[in-house]
């Protein structure tokens, strides 16, 4: 059993307008909207007692609009609990991705189909 699963760190929801979505939650929930770029596709999110609430620009082909959120686990090491789980039976999907020196995310898919991510330390 993989034990070192922590809580949930993010939700991430796909959107055709990120930065309007994060402002619509972030006025409803009372927080402050971040935005990311990288020059072709932004991301926004807003923090809510702990929980990253994300917007990702929506994806036809692996995430369209409306699909499923993708609830992020936070893990000691994303690389351990990743080749873990990948051990375990579940697939790649996405990333991993380094947000900064300190933080990495991916995407995996379970056995049953269910995408869900890992936030933590690489």
């Amino acid at each position: 059993m993989l034990g070192d699963f922590e809580g949930v760190r993010a939700v991430m929801v796909f959107s055709e307008d990120p930065p309007a979505a994060a402002r619509w939650w972030a006025d409803v929930l009372g927080g402050d909207v971040h935005i990311d770029s990288d020059g072709t596709s932004v991301f926004a999110w807003v923090d809510v007692n702990g929980v990253e609430l994300g917007f990702h620009p929506a994806d036809d082909q692996r995430n369209p609009r409306g699909g499923s959120p993708v609830v992020y686990w936070s893990v000691p090491s994303v690389t351990t609990a990743r080749d873990g789980l990948l051990a375990a039976g579940c697939t790649h999907h996405r990333g991993p991705l380094d947000i900064t020196s300190e933080r990495r995310i991916c995407q995996l898919v379970d056995p049953f189909g269910t995408v869900f991510g890992l936030d933590g330390p690489p």
